[in-house]
């Protein structure tokens, strides 16, 4: 039977239904037809659009929202390690040598044993020894980063393939870690990783499809439906994703919205822009067919993570006894032409996204981003900092005043044993006090984005928005870290959805439940509003539309 063309396509009554409009406005009612919202209301106002062929969904007072969207993640690199030997969701250090054990056996045709997702907070100082690893795969190499990606745990047969022995110098990017003679543990921190891993196969392009339709299935579960790759291009991981992302997106199997941030090789220049130029015109060339792809981003990782020191502070870190350690942190790219290479970016229309972790990193970005303002004046590219676990107060009204979105990570800023034993103690109370200043930031005026980084932390955005709100992930622990620095509900999740909408460009289109934009949906099992703050993260996710089409549906 034909659809009567008066009718709509689906129908949401029941609500409630928080819009994320800029008026944070309420309703109870939307339909959806050919793809778009057509109306937002309350049950009486879709009525008349209800036929026969209308699919009517009873919200039962279960909270729709607009899909959110993770403003930084890695789905690829985390689909791959899903596909391997994945370590996420496991605690101590026996978890992790028996599941690599078990990989091993499983696998006796692999080269390479890779994957990963191991947290420090398992081993003493951070840091795990070869040893664990030969005792359960003396024969193989293997090699697996850690949670964050800033380390890799390889064995000594990986160690031995990359030519890694006592005499080997630490790379001004990272850093080799040793036993008291000399000889490498095992542990090789940031760019040092770069030393095995260049000896790794790269996955096929067959394996990076299958990686991204694992990690897209994995986002719609948590009601994702758009999200900016933070790291797109040669030099990053498990290498190039770009093929896997065109190949989706031609063969129309990519069913979210993605931003690429092409990868910026820290030991590159400008003539970088010529690529990453070409690559952003083969996306938007994608616009008249499958035109849920664009490039136009380029990542920028400015620093480390605190935990190994390398996070970019503007004092040193703290040794064991509370002291100066005289180190701070690393500079991935010279912070004397950083200015410089933003500028000829911003020009050429690409938006930047940094990885800026500590002060002084964010404190670079924040200059860099003034120096493109004054050589091109305001183009509209919308630049974003990332992470900002540490921010000098003095930083904090800039963002405003430049116009720099603050694209945070919420789950991150707790108290748990990452926090409490590897990063406060050789960050110090006043430093301390500077960790994710999301309140402050917002406060001031910064406009906000939120993402997860996974395969770091997990993508759950409910989880991500009780901790913004919370500064707590355990209920059982007490501990608020930085009780003045939380956001209420309604602004984490405008972070999730229509702050991040807006970093990636597609604000006028999503981010919102508004006529005329598309019906990027999220039902929750509930109305987190209604009930306590400490339940917020309990929250799961029923359904997730885009463009009114189910893409899960939970089981």
């Amino acid at each position: 039977m034909p659809r009567d063309h008066h009718f709509a396509d689906l129908v949401f009554t029941g609500g409630p239904v928080y819009t994320v409009d800029p008026a944070r406005s309420w309703a109870t009612a939307v339909a959806v037809k050919d793809g778009r919202v057509v109306v937002v209301g309350d049950d009486h106002d879709v009525r008349h659009l209800i036929g026969a062929a209308t699919e009517v969904v009873d919200l039962a007072g279960k909270l729709l929202l607009p899909g959110f969207q993770d403003a930084h993640v890695h789905p690829v690199l985390a689909g791959t390690t899903l596909r391997s030997c994945d370590l996420h969701g496991l605690e101590t250090a026996a978890d992790y040598t028996a599941a690599v054990a078990e990989y091993a056996a499983a696998n006796p045709d692999r080269a390479w044993i890779t994957g990963g997702g191991w947290s420090m907070e398992a081993f003493p100082g951070g840091t795990p020894h070869r040893a664990a690893l030969d005792a359960v795969v003396p024969d193989r190499p293997v090699a697996l980063p850690n949670r964050d990606g800033h380390g890799l745990w390889a064995n000594s047969r990986a160690l031995e393939i990359a030519g890694i022995t006592a005499e080997t110098p630490d790379p001004a990017d990272g850093r080799i870690e040793r036993d008291p003679d000399g000889a490498p543990t095992g542990m090789l921190q940031e760019g040092a990783a770069d030393l095995v891993t260049r000896h790794i196969p790269p996955p096929t392009p067959q394996e990076h499809y299958q990686g991204l339709l694992a990690g897209q299935a994995y986002l719609h579960g948590y009601g994702i439906t758009g999200w900016q790759d933070a790291a797109v291009g040669t030099g990053f991981g498990p290498g190039d994703v770009y093929g896997a992302y065109l190949a989706a997106a031609q063969d129309g199997s990519l069913t979210a919205r993605v931003r690429a941030a092409q990868w910026w090789d820290r030991d590159g220049g400008l003539e970088q822009l010529t690529r990453f130029q070409a690559r952003r015109d083969e996306a938007e060339a994608l616009r008249d067919g499958a035109g849920r792809f664009r490039a136009g981003s380029v990542k920028m990782m400015l620093d480390g993570v605190a935990e190994n020191h390398t996070a970019a502070m503007l004092e040193p870190y703290l040794d064991g006894c509370g002291c100066s350690s005289g180190a701070a942190g690393l500079d991935f790219i010279d912070p004397e032409k950083l200015g410089g290479y933003v500028s000829e970016i911003d020009a050429a229309g690409f938006q930047v996204h940094f990885h800026a972790l500590g002060d002084r990193a964010v404190r670079s970005a924040l200059d860099a981003v003034e120096e493109a303002l004054r050589r091109n004046g305001q183009r509209g590219n919308r630049h974003h900092l990332a992470h900002l676990q540490v921010v000098h107060p003095d930083d904090v009204p800039r963002f405003r005043a430049l116009g720099a979105t603050a694209n945070m990570q919420p789950l991150w800023a707790c108290h748990e044993p990452q926090m409490d034993e590897l990063t406060i103690p050789f960050l110090g109370e006043r430093r301390s006090g500077w960790q994710y200043p999301f309140g402050s930031l917002h406060r001031a005026g910064a406009m906000l984005a939120a993402g997860s980084d996974w395969s770091v932390s997990t993508p759950d955005v409910m989880l991500g928005v009780h901790v913004a709100v919370n500064r707590r992930a355990d209920a059982d622990d007490e501990r608020v870290l930085g009780p003045e620095e939380r956001l209420d509900l309604g602004t984490a999740l405008a972070a999730y959805t229509a702050g991040t909408a807006r970093v990636n460009h597609l604000d006028a289109d999503t981010g919102s439940v508004q006529t005329g934009k598309y019906a990027d949906l999220v039902v929750l099992d509930r109305d987190p509003f209604a009930g306590p703050a400490m339940a917020i993260g309990e929250t799961r996710v029923l359904r997730t539309y885009v463009e009114g089409a189910l893409v899960h549906a939970a089981q």
